[in-house]
């Protein structure tokens, strides 16, 4: 990883000094659970990951979706929506000191959402939607996007030039699977330097890279046993940061169960994986 140095990403901090991403920084954890359910699960969980993250040295950033525009059904769940998701985070953001991340799906959710959120991300399914990633990019908040699963890693450099195009410069991207027949994904690792090479931060999304589009019929299924091998995978290869979804009941959640891991099992995996980092 260290062959190509990664200028860093700041990332703004509610306590002022931003968070740099890229190469000889800390770890990034990008976790949470997939959609906002209730504000006391998000409490929950972005103050348990603050606290933990703090003690092992690596950087936070709470995630959790105000708006689940892609589920398989028309009946899942979706998350809050645009206002009270936003208001959830602000509160988040504010009374726990943890900076927010959210997906927008539309262009016109990204003015709102930027007066909120310290990252904006781009869903995979829209990687390549070039009015959203222009407005991303207008906005000066750093940009993750994660690849869709239809895409090369080098098409990946197409998305990276649009946001530098419109201004964009803080940009960030995310490995999270390739579509792999019928509900089913795989992970090329060779994707990590690929998309390093754009001169972007790389974050594996250990957890998405897992789940089983549309595989329980209504609703997508997950392999939550590959999560942790996959992730000390994409450690030894060399990633900037990890994006996890991570809930205290993953059987129950809302969204995305079966590809979250259990907040009260997080600790001994990262740490598990920083040790295969510091070992680089």
């Amino acid at each position: 990883m260290d062959n190509l140095r990664i200028a860093p990403v700041a990332v703004d901090h509610p306590t002022g000094a931003p968070i740099l991403v890229g190469s000889g920084q800390p770890l990034l954890l990008i976790g949470g659970p997939c959609a906002l359910e209730s504000e006391d699960i998000a409490r929950t969980v972005a103050a348990t990951l603050k606290e933990l993250c703090g003690r092992l040295g690596i950087n936070y950033v709470f995630k959790a979706s105000f708006d689940k525009a892609n589920r398989t059904s028309l009946d899942s769940y979706r998350g809050p929506g645009l206002k009270e998701g936003l208001a959830i985070l602000a509160r988040i953001r504010k009374e726990l000191a943890v900076p927010v991340i959210s997906d927008v799906h539309e262009v016109s959710q990204v003015e709102a959402a930027a007066e909120i959120l310290d990252i904006l991300q781009i869903p995979a399914f829209l990687c390549r939607q070039t009015d959203l990633l222009v407005a991303a990019a207008r906005t000066g908040k750093p940009v993750n996007v994660k690849k869709g699963q239809f895409v090369s890693p080098w098409d990946m450099e197409n998305a990276v030039n649009k946001l530098r195009g419109a201004g964009g410069g803080k940009i960030m991207l995310v490995e999270r699977g390739a579509t792999f027949g019928y509900n089913n994904l795989v992970v090329d690792m060779r994707s990590l330097p690929v998309m390093r090479s754009f001169g972007c931060p790389v974050i594996f999304d250990a957890t998405h890279s897992v789940q089983l589009p549309g595989g329980a019929g209504g609703s997508s299924g997950g392999q939550r046993e590959f999560i942790v091998p996959l992730a000390r995978a994409a450690m030894a290869v060399g990633i900037d940061g990890l994006f996890m979804e991570i809930h205290p009941q993953p059987e129950k959640a809302l969204c995305d169960g079966p590809n979250s891991l259990p907040l009260d099992g997080i600790e001994p995996v990262l740490a598990q994986l920083l040790r295969i980092r510091a070992a680089l």
